[in-house]
């Protein structure tokens, strides 16, 4: 599984970081994206939408989320 840190990143970064990762998670790998930039959830929500993907998010501590991207 590919982790992908993006804290301290605010939108658009942690988009274009996980677009970096489309193929291989098209290709059945799991992909965790971690931000503490809570805009970036619906950021996140539109690309999975945009691109048939599933994800989880999980606030791990206050205000810093781990979201799971997967096929």
């Amino acid at each position: 599984m590919k982790r992908i840190d993006c804290l301290g990143d605010i939108c658009p970064i942690p988009i274009l970081n996980l677009q970096k990762e489309l193929e291989s998670i098209h290709n059945g790998n799991e992909v965790t994206l971690v931000t503490d930039h809570s805009c970036t959830l619906q950021s996140v929500n539109d690309f999975c939408a945009m691109h048939n993907l599933k994800y989880t998010a999980d606030e791990v501590i206050s205000g810093v989320w781990e979201i799971i991207i997967t096929n």
